[in-house]
């Protein structure tokens, strides 16, 4: 799915039949299959060479070798986290990983929007479950801050206990965890967002955390479709807690972008190039409420220039996952330096000085 260049190893038929061109043209889902097989088998690029000092930066405590990751939902099952931080992600956040495996929403249920390099997704936390999850991750060194993205089982009977168990399964072999309930492919689980349900949710998923052997940051996943009164909201509750960080956004029921285009129409969550302007508003409105909290940006990132615009509006890190999909892994390092250049341009030493300077126009919607 992400492959667009493959070094010498594009000789190997294997590896022919999975350039990016090819897997566009396959079903989305059974690209993204070819794909991890791929990455398991070790037929991907690595970075061979050091990242610039002014990517290094700090991020809920953890120091990153640069601040841009792999999103939730690429290795839902944590088979391939090595690979991709030997590409160079500087972190890769697995998951979204349910207590009892789960098979997810019926087939067909990933759908692609060309025209506006966008996906479509209804899959339905499909994934192998806490234990085979945890057994591939147990002693396993990952080359950059891994994150472990938790939810809820569908049929669950109590969400909150599942986050719970979340926590108490992944804490010691996580750097970060996720708690993600702004998926809208989960009926029930955007409820958790509320004030009180909220308030909940965080009491017990913190109190879980101190019972940890170490104290591993958690952070909390956010929908872009919340409005204002819904952010004050949150960010009251979590004022109250000592949560690390936010992830800003996941993926939009809004079809504003997509309207009367390919696949436009169905079922699920809007991501990729769509979404960049939506959920970066929401990031800078969110930054506006939670002061110098660790945020992550994702959304609709498909470009150097929209990656600068992302810190500009408040991200402390970002991470990317559908534009990879259109733009090929040489994205990755074009980001980078596009990051590199912003810096130097603007006189600073390092990407954390691009943070918030442009947060109150994004907020009011002035610099889209």
């Amino acid at each position: 799915m992400i492959f667009s260049r493959l070094s010498p190893l594009l000789k190997l038929p294997l590896l022919q039949s999975l350039t990016r061109d090819a897997l566009l043209r396959m079903d989305p889902e059974t690209a993204h299959g070819a794909t991890i097989n791929a990455l398991r088998l070790g037929l991907s690029p690595e970075q061979d060479h050091a990242d610039p000092p002014e990517l290094k930066t700090n991020l809920v405590g953890l120091e990153l070798k640069n601040p841009i990751g792999m999103a939730a939902g690429f290795d839902k099952n944590a088979e391939v986290p090595v690979p991709l931080a030997r590409m160079g992600f500087g972190m890769v956040e697995i998951g979204t990983v349910t207590p009892r495996p789960q098979i997810g929403n019926p087939k067909p249920r990933l759908f692609r929007i060309p025209e506006a390099e966008g996906v479509i997704n209804r899959m339905g936390f499909n994934n192998e479950g806490h234990e085979a999850v945890f057994r591939r991750l147990k002693g396993l060194h990952v080359p950059a801050v891994l994150g472990v993205n938790i939810g809820a089982n569908k049929d669950s009977e109590d969400f909150v206990a599942d986050y719970v168990a979340g926590v108490l399964r992944f804490a010691e072999v996580a750097d970060y965890l996720t708690v993600n309930i702004s998926s809208p492919n989960t009926p029930g689980l955007r409820n958790l967002q509320g004030d009180e349900a909220l308030r909940r949710l965080l009491g017990e998923v913190l109190k879980a955390r101190s019972k940890a052997k170490v104290r591993v940051p958690v952070l909390l996943k956010l929908a872009p479709d919340l409005d204002e009164a819904a952010l004050d909201g949150i960010a009251r509750v979590i004022g109250e807690t000592d949560l690390d960080g936010l992830i800003v956004s996941n993926t939009t029921i809004s079809r504003d972008p997509v309207l009367d285009m390919e696949n436009a129409t169905q079922t699920g969550g809007l991501s990729g190039k769509p979404l960049f302007s939506l959920a970066t508003q929401k990031l800078a409105q969110v930054r506006q409420r939670v002061g110098s909290l660790p945020i992550i940006g994702v959304g609709g990132i498909h470009s150097p220039e929209t990656a600068v615009e992302k810190f500009e509006a408040g991200a402390n890190a970002i991470q990317l996952y559908s534009a990879l999909v259109f733009g090929g892994l040489d994205l990755l390092e074009r980001i980078k330096r596009g990051l590199v250049a912003a810096v130097r341009a603007q006189g600073k030493t390092n990407v954390a000085e691009l943070v918030g300077r442009t947060t109150d126009s994004w907020a009011r919607g002035e610099a889209k």
